[in-house]
């Protein structure tokens, strides 16, 4: 179920910057990118005809539609759009407090599952040796590609790290995964912790 709070002020303020566009049915679309995650940024952007997914959720608001992505969704429980008027024009707010909180399930998409594994059981170990391992994307045959960085890039056990750390706990966690590849420059060894 949607839980967002577009208010009054925010609504105005939108449909302004609709009109302006003079595109008939020109509604606004709003996600998160990289959700459950610490780098997670909740985006608003415009969605012309046609420009909506089917799964999407929408919320009928006066003068215009909001689009709400499916996957984001979980992680836009309790958002609030806001708009506060300045003597400098004013600023659009977005506060979404879960749009960083993991929030996986057995049917959750595989990268939420990943980047859940990776921030809240492999990142911890890796942190002690100033390092990190994030996910770049995931192929169309299920391998993870993944990228090191802190004191992880160009460190000499990397190879060590990546097959009996993080390959082992992503695989035993998530079994539908194929496997990782790792695509970092490990030449640049300026920050290695070994």
């Amino acid at each position: 179920m949607l839980n967002v709070t577009i208010t009054d002020s925010a609504q105005t303020y939108l449909r302004e910057l609709l009109e302006k566009q003079a595109c008939e049915g020109i509604g606004i679309r709003m996600f998160v990118s990289n959700p459950g995650t610490p780098q997670a940024e909740t985006c608003i952007a415009y969605c012309r005809p046609g420009e909506a997914e089917e799964a999407d959720h929408v919320m009928e608001l006066s003068g215009f539609n909001a689009y709400f992505e499916d996957r984001s969704v979980p992680f836009l429980d309790e958002a609030k759009v806001d708009y506060a008027p300045d003597k400098m024009g004013g600023q659009l707010t977005i506060r979404a407090p879960n749009s960083k909180m993991p929030k996986i399930s057995d049917d959750s998409p595989i990268e939420d599952k990943i980047n859940y594994v990776l921030y809240n059981e492999v990142n911890p170990g890796l942190a002690s040796h100033g390092g990190n391992v994030s996910l770049e994307r995931l192929t169309d045959d299920g391998m993870a590609i993944l990228r090191f960085g802190g004191g992880c890039q160009g460190c000499s056990a990397v190879d060590m790290t990546l097959k009996q750390g993080v390959e082992k706990t992503l695989m035993e966690r998530i079994p539908e995964l194929a496997g990782v590849r790792d695509v970092t420059d490990h030449s640049d060894k300026s920050n290695a912790y070994y």
